[in-house]
């Protein structure tokens, strides 16, 4: 009897020594993703009722800045303006709405790591090619590029050359309250022509979001402490099998599929929007 309950005693030992490891191979991911960030996105024209895609793409960037002041000086923008104040926004050129919806709140927790951005952009013009470049600042830091539109078409006042984007932000992205700026350029000589922030639409503002690495719900794990050969020597197969899983970065494998979106095909229903309920 007392070699049988040294046998169980060794092999909790060990199963708990197991699930240490394992836990310190994720934790060891999530910190070497840090100072990265990375999202993978789906372009859409057309708006959300009949959307044509016309891309999907990764991105990555460097590390989010919190620090300091916000300001747009900081933006891509501030960087095509003149010396002119009344020359620096083409008043050709306006954002007549934007609409936020997150999705993917995993651990449900109130966090989403989905955006679904749409945004209609007007101009004076029968026709203008254009692209929009994407920005987070989180808890009023400054702002940090996330996203780059493809080239599309804009036609005067029109409400059918909404442009979406929709991502899911993978690594990188703290929890807590982000606000969200559009910048318009044009897309033949890159020129600045508008901007649309949250001081322009409440849509845009306080946007709880968090990145898939802080969206996983923890993990369950049963250790059966019961007596018997047989139980043993299945616990360290289970164990050895987690160990081996975590180690080889197996885990990723349904975060990407050739840098192609695996999980922005949800259902209608798991759709949601900033207040958890449907669109």
């Amino acid at each position: 009897m007392s070699t049988t309950s040294e046998k169980v005693k060794v092999f909790d030992s060990f199963l708990f020594l197991a699930i240490a490891l394992i836990v310190f191979a994720v934790a060891g991911v999530a910190l070497a993703d840090e100072g990265t960030r990375t999202s993978v996105s789906r372009h859409q024209l057309g708006g959300r009722d009949s959307p044509e895609i016309v891309a999907e793409t990764a991105e990555e960037y460097g590390e989010l800045g919190t620090g300091g002041v916000r300001s747009k000086a900081q933006t891509r923008g501030a960087s095509k303006k003149t010396s002119s104040p009344l020359q620096s926004v083409s008043y050709d050129f306006w954002f007549y709405e934007a609409d936020v919806i997150l999705f993917n709140d995993d651990d449900r927790d109130g966090y989403f790591h989905g955006i679904d951005l749409l945004f209609d952009a007007d101009t004076i013009y029968s026709q203008a090619e254009v692209y929009a470049v994407l920005y987070l600042s989180l808890d009023g830091g400054p702002w940090n590029e996330y996203g780059v539109t493809e080239d599309f078409d804009i036609y005067g006042a029109s409400a059918t050359d909404e442009y979406v984007m929709v991502t899911e932000l993978m690594s990188g992205y703290p929890t807590g309250s982000y606000d969200l700026l559009i910048e318009l350029f044009d897309a033949w000589d890159g020129s600045f022509l508008a901007s649309f922030g949250p001081e322009d639409t409440p849509e845009l503002g306080y946007l709880p979001l968090e990145d898939f690495h802080r969206d996983a719900p923890p993990p369950r794990v049963v250790v059966n402490s019961g007596h018997g050969g047989g139980g043993s020597i299945d616990g360290w197969f289970i164990a050895l099998f987690l160990l081996v899983l975590f180690g080889s970065g197996a885990h990723r494998i349904w975060r990407h599929r050739n840098d192609v979106l695996t999980r922005i095909d949800s259902p209608a229903p798991v759709w949601q929007n900033r207040y958890g309920g449907g669109r």
